[in-house]
């Protein structure tokens, strides 16, 4: 198992949002377990998403499940047998765009701050796990279409707005 963890997952894990039902909350938590246990993680060489994750989650002090799986993160990124990093090219005409990222024209609206996460699916061809971010579940026809594999984690959170 090898994946792409968006940032909400982690923090959906923390009980930190409050959207997120607690089913939504304890399957985050689960497959950040699992994950730790059995599988991989996949990361950008360059710390892109390690960044984002320092903005949003805790390395230090009382932590909950996504900030435990973070510190974990942090001591294994430089372990081939539990990260996979792959290069991703920031695109210096575009603010928060990547050169990876698809062309497609419906993706245009596509919030700046997830772009590496996409990006980097499409250069590892590993699966994103995203939680309660309704901007990837507006595009997933366009993002299915670009041959990019979204897991939603939380399809109760999403089952209102089908």
């Amino acid at each position: 198992m090898r994946a792409i963890v968006d940032t909400n997952v982690m923090i959906v894990a923390n009980g930190k949002s409050p959207q997120a039902s607690l089913s939504c909350q304890k399957e985050c938590a689960d497959k950040l377990l699992v994950l730790q246990r059995e599988g991989k993680i996949v990361l950008d060489d360059a710390w892109h998403i390690l960044e984002e994750y320092g903005k949003n989650l805790q390395s230090s002090g009382q932590p909950g499940l996504g900030d435990a799986f973070y510190r974990w993160v942090l001591q294994h990124n430089s372990n081939p047998q539990r990260c996979e990093r792959y290069s991703i090219t920031p695109d210096t005409k575009r603010d928060g765009n990547f050169l990876e990222f698809p062309t497609d024209a419906r993706l245009n609206a596509f919030d700046p701050s997830d772009r590496k996460f996409v990006a980097l699916a499409t250069v590892s061809s590993a699966p994103i796990w995203e939680a309660v971010d309704s901007d990837y579940w507006d595009h997933r026809v366009a993002i299915q279409e670009n041959k990019i594999v979204v897991e939603f984690l939380c399809p109760d959170y999403f089952s209102s707005r089908a």
